[in-house]
Order: C-alpha cells, then structure tokens, then sequence
C-alpha cells in the first residue's frame, strides 16, 4: 500500500487514489512479480483503471526466473457482488480473474459475474470467510502467495483474521486530511489494543521523497 504522510489512499471524495511516484509503481511491480496471485476489493477495480497484471516483459522475465506463471492470477473481492462489468481489469483476458463473494450476492449478479469471470466462489453468507477462502486458491489455484493491494476494508478483513504475513507501505510525501478519507486498514477493526494484529520492522530505506518499509508478522509470546 502506498499512503500520504497523514495515513490516507485517497482523498475524502476518492478523486485522488493514486499518488506514489514511477518508483513506487515499479516497487508494486516488482512485488507482483512475486505472487501467484493479486487481489483487490471490487471498490479498487470499480475506481481505478487497472487490469492487475505482471506488467512489463521484464517483470514477467522476473516471474518466470521464479518459476512462477509468466502471468499471475487476478482476483476481486466483493461480498455483494457490485463490480461493474465494465471495469479494465475485464477487458485483458491475459489470465484467469477470480471472484470471491457472499451469499449476499443475488442470483442475478452472480450469474453476470459468471460471464465475466474465470471463477466465482462464494465463502460465506454475509461476510467472507477468508480462511477458506485462501485454502481454496491453494487448492484449486495453487496460490501459495498472494499479494493484496487493498482497498481498505479488505486489508481490515485480512488484518482481523491474521492472515497477513507482510506489510508492504509507502509512506509518500503529501497530506490530504479528511477524516471520511480511506487509510490502508478500514472496516470494524480491533476494538482492544492487545488484539490488535502485531508486526516488526523488516526494512526500510529512502529514495526521493518518499521511505518504503517492510513489516513482518510478529510470532505471538511463546505459551507459559
């Protein structure tokens, strides 16, 4: 995730969702480059024209190398089902698109859904259970890692059910306020500050204007 110095993605009105330099975007890169898979919530492909591929041939050179797909898998979270069909990420057909969804999701959507995407799996009736979620990419997908690039909420979803093992943030120089303004963790979050999902600092370095950090899960305390 990249973020504004005041812990903002967006502005309040969400005109303003990107904002990292040519760097960042190549650090994006590169970390896609590493996944099996890239995931975003429907709010983020609704917005943005992205089509959550591996990008340039030298980042696809990069998987391969790897012994990755030349082209990761794509995957869109919405629990109700709203991704407007319209979106870019449905006009590259480069790899499969995978659909994660509710029971929410009416009939009808997910028979629109169905048309669009590779895959439409639904994990739980009102919100998605993404445990299983994640065994079924493995399963089925073999998505042994899997990058996520928000939004918000999903990453408070991901965050809440201890399943982020890295967090990857760009802290760039701009402040846009706005306390409607999405941060990088939106959602109900953690009511208690001793549940609260724990990381260290991995690394960090500086380039321009702005400080790119690497977090790691913390290991809870060992059992007494």
């Amino acid at each position: 995730m990249a973020m504004t110095a005041d812990g903002k993605i967006a502005t309040a009105n969400r005109a303003v969702s990107s904002f990292g330099s040519a760097r960042d975007h190549e650090h994006l890169l590169a970390l896609r480059a590493t996944a099996d898979a890239v995931m975003c919530g429907a709010r983020t492909v609704n917005l943005n024209k992205i089509n959550l591929g591996p990008g340039a041939a030298k980042f696809r050179r990069a998987r391969l190398k790897r012994g990755l797909a030349e082209f990761n898998l794509r995957v869109v979270v919405s629990g109700s089902g709203s991704i407007n069909p319209s979106a870019e990420v449905f006009q590259h057909r480069f790899s499969p698109i995978i659909v994660l969804t509710t029971s929410r999701a009416s009939e009808s959507k997910l028979k629109k859904l169905r048309t669009l995407a590779d895959a439409v799996k639904v994990c739980g009736k009102k919100e998605i259970n993404f445990r299983r979620a994640l065994r079924w990419l493995q399963k089925k997908w073999k998505v042994n890692r899997l990058l996520c690039e928000g939004g918000g909420e999903l990453n408070d979803a991901l965050f809440r059910a201890g399943l982020v093992d890295e967090l990857h943030l760009t802290v760039c120089p701009r402040m846009f306020g706005g306390r409607s303004a999405p941060t990088i963790s939106d959602g109900s979050g953690f009511a208690q500050l001793a549940g609260a999902a724990a990381f260290e600092l991995k690394s960090s370095r500086r380039a321009g204007g702005e400080i790119f950090l690497t977090f790691q899960r913390k290991p809870p305390p060992p059992a007494r």
